[in-house]
């Protein structure tokens, strides 16, 4: 997945903050205080090694699942270093304080609760059950009560999943959403590209495969028959023209869709990804020049709406003010890494509408972004 924007960035800080305070600080307070009540020094740096690595890598567990960028290998080798750990910690941790505090329960609740969230549903339950009786086996190893080891686990892991499991998941609705418009946006661009590549193969697809044909006949009948290869030749390179000046008025089309076409499949695209689009066209249609201008810009607008900004409205205004046509598009849910006046699509667009005798201004006011263009006909 590529870098998110500010606002996803934002949301995942504060999801992390929450899920390593409710998980780590359940293990670390707990470990703490076992540590702090052996007498035993040996016992106290064993135990103080576990916790350390037992907290160490759930951190790292908990901020490589929350981070969508992060490779699969990171993945794959925090949560099994977190494993690895939690099983350490049995024998480092466990016999901290046994005579007083119940310290691996404090490492077996965390371990529980955030499992199902780590590794998945599944597995993650059965790592749980599987804490519970390792909880249970550590109280009676260590002599204390096993009904308080296995309470204390359990109610330290439903609190860490109550706690983690809510933010996680609503972590993975905007996650998934930021996808989702991603690739509604990469599905419009790939379908007009197909569109585009139809007209060209059922436009040229013939006409080059008789010009093959007239070729070869042409070469064969070099030696025999002259003036016939001659006539060939020249029927292929007539057919070349025509298929040449069919290929422009095609591209050329294809630059000057019409407006009031663009319009409609640029409102049903940004409906469709949840953008409530109003559309306010030309009172008549414009003049074919100033709609090859405006819908390069209208494509840009509307493709910036979806990649670089968190919409929940956009408003698209083209009208006449005198001699001039102006079109305006204006969005709210900016972000501070969208599209400004410099950036290489809207720079290119105010060239060619500069060449033109037109203009491009862009604005930004809190989180609403304005496109303002201007032609002369």
């Amino acid at each position: 997945m590529t870098a998110p924007d500010a606002r996803l960035r934002r949301a995942r800080w504060v999801v992390l903050l929450f899920a390593l305070v409710a998980t780590v600080s359940t293990a670390l307070t707990g470990g703490l205080i076992g540590l702090f009540g052996e007498d035993d020094a040996r016992v106290a740096a064993l135990g103080a090694l576990g916790v350390a690595l037992f907290c160490t890598t759930q951190a790292g567990a908990v901020y490589a699942v929350l981070t969508p960028w992060a490779t699969e290998t990171a993945r794959h080798r925090w949560l099994v270093a977190f494993l690895v750990a939690a099983a350490v910690s049995v024998p480092l941790a466990g016999p901290l304080d046994a005579d007083d505090w119940q310290t691996w329960a404090w490492l077996g609740g965390p371990l529980a609760g955030s499992a199902p969230l780590l590794i998945g549903r599944v597995a993650g339950t059965a790592l749980a059950t599987g804490a519970l009786g390792v909880s249970a086996l550590v109280g009676w190893w260590t002599g204390g009560s096993v009904p308080m080891y296995v309470g204390l686990t359990l109610i330290n892991a439903v609190m860490v999943a109550a706690l983690c499991g809510v933010p996680m998941w609503l972590w993975d609705l905007l996650v998934e959403a930021r996808e989702g418009r991603l690739a509604q946006a990469r599905l419009a661009a790939t379908e007009e590209r197909l569109r585009f590549a139809r007209d060209v193969h059922d436009l040229l697809g013939h006409t080059l495969s008789v010009i093959a044909l007239k070729t070869e006949l042409a070469a064969r009948l070099a030696t025999t028959d002259g003036e016939r290869a001659g006539r060939e030749a020249e029927e292929a390179r007539s057919l070349a023209a025509s298929a040449l000046t069919e290929m422009r008025q095609v591209v050329h089309g294809y630059r000057t869709v019409d407006l009031d076409g663009q319009l409609d499949a640029i409102r049903r695209v940004l409906e469709s990804s949840g953008v409530r689009c109003t559309v306010t066209g030309p009172e008549r249609p414009l003049p074919e020049p100033v709609s090859t201008l405006l819908i390069p810009v209208l494509r840009e607008a509307s493709t910036n709406v979806l990649r670089h900004s968190r919409a929940r409205w956009c408003t698209i205004d083209i009208g006449r003010d005198g001699e001039e046509v102006r079109m305006t598009v204006v969005n709210d849910g900016a972000t501070g890494d969208g599209p400004d006046a410099h950036s290489s699509g809207l720079r290119g667009l105010a060239d060619r509408l500069a060449e033109a005798g037109g203009t491009l201004r862009s604005s930004r006011s809190g989180d609403v972004f304005t496109l303002a263009v201007a032609v002369r006909p």
